[in-house]
């Protein structure tokens, strides 16, 4: 049977926020091969189940936060907006992410909305780290009112529709996006969840990759760009390979969600990175350096 549009081996193997979605009332339609228990608080019977995924997405907003106001110093820098953009759909990833994934939820109908929330943000902020690449070819004027309105609503169109469709997937309202019990089988969500941001990230490095080599002739920044790919790469490893045997061997203290998110973040620091070298722009502190500094 083809294994297109099935996400039981994966909810089975891994943490994943659509995995709430399919759930009969309070208990989920397969049985994982290792249950996450967590580390217990304070010695107690109380257990927090994901408390690495919780910290480190905390994390993530944080430092996101530092580099939308970083970004904000580079007047100049070409796509300054757009990659602001992007880290705001990161930073509101990062909190559904916390709540979602975190296991410490007890309110179906509120887990379902957070889980939906999460991959609506997933969708929609891969889509505009593409255009992030796009931004880059000049094809429209950075920063402006038209390019800003096309990335910010588009950005809301994937992120409202994505989200629509895990709603309704959660709580069936109108039937369009049916659970398979069998094989816990969703064709949309499987689209929107894994296969499209997996295109679009892609996009994004061959886009960057062409605009960095053949365009602007250089080689350095392909650096960070390779390790952003690669540091973004072994999380999903983590998540969807290794999670499992991961949970097997620390006896469900903790399985591969948590690096996971670790891995994500480093990418998306890394990422930050890539961009910020590849853009022109003039630092308030270069302008109070000698110019035989700035220009040796």
């Amino acid at each position: 049977m083809s294994q297109f549009g099935n996400f039981h081996d994966f909810c089975r193997d891994s943490t994943l926020p659509v995995c709430n979605l399919f759930r009969n009332g309070t208990d989920p339609m397969v049985e994982k091969r290792c249950q996450l228990i967590g580390i217990a608080v304070n010695n107690s019977d109380n257990y927090i189940r994901n408390l690495g995924s919780i910290v480190l997405a905390a994390l993530a907003v944080c430092s996101s936060i530092g580099l939308i106001l970083k970004s904000e110093r580079k007047k100049a820098a070409v796509g300054r907006r757009e990659i602001q953009i992007f880290l705001i759909g990161y930073i509101l990833m990062s909190i559904t992410e916390i709540f979602s994934v975190g296991g410490f939820l007890t309110n179906q109908t509120i887990l379902v909305w957070f889980s939906a929330l999460h991959i609506g943000a997933i969708t929609a902020t891969a889509w505009v780290l593409m255009l992030n690449a796009v931004v880059g070819y000049q094809l429209l004027d950075d920063g402006t009112p038209l390019s800003l309105g096309l990335v910010g609503s588009s950005f809301l169109a994937f992120f409202v529709g994505t989200t629509y469709v895990a709603v309704d997937t959660g709580f069936n309202y109108t039937g369009a996006f049916t659970k398979d019990p069998d094989n816990i089988r969703n064709y949309a969500l499987y689209v929107l969840y894994l296969l499209f941001p997996l295109i679009m990230i892609a996009a994004y490095v061959i886009l960057e990759s062409v605009l960095v080599i053949n365009v602007l002739g250089e080689k350095i920044p392909m650096r960070r760009l390779s390790a952003a790919a690669l540091s973004f790469a072994v999380g999903q490893i983590f998540n969807f390979v290794i999670s499992v045997h991961l949970c097997e061997a620390t006896n469900g203290k903790i399985d591969g969600a948590l690096f996971e998110t670790g891995f994500t973040l480093l990418a998306v620091i890394l990422l930050w990175y890539f961009w910020s070298s590849i853009t022109e722009d003039e630092w308030p502190e270069d302008t109070m350096r000698p110019m035989s500094e700035v220009y040796p």
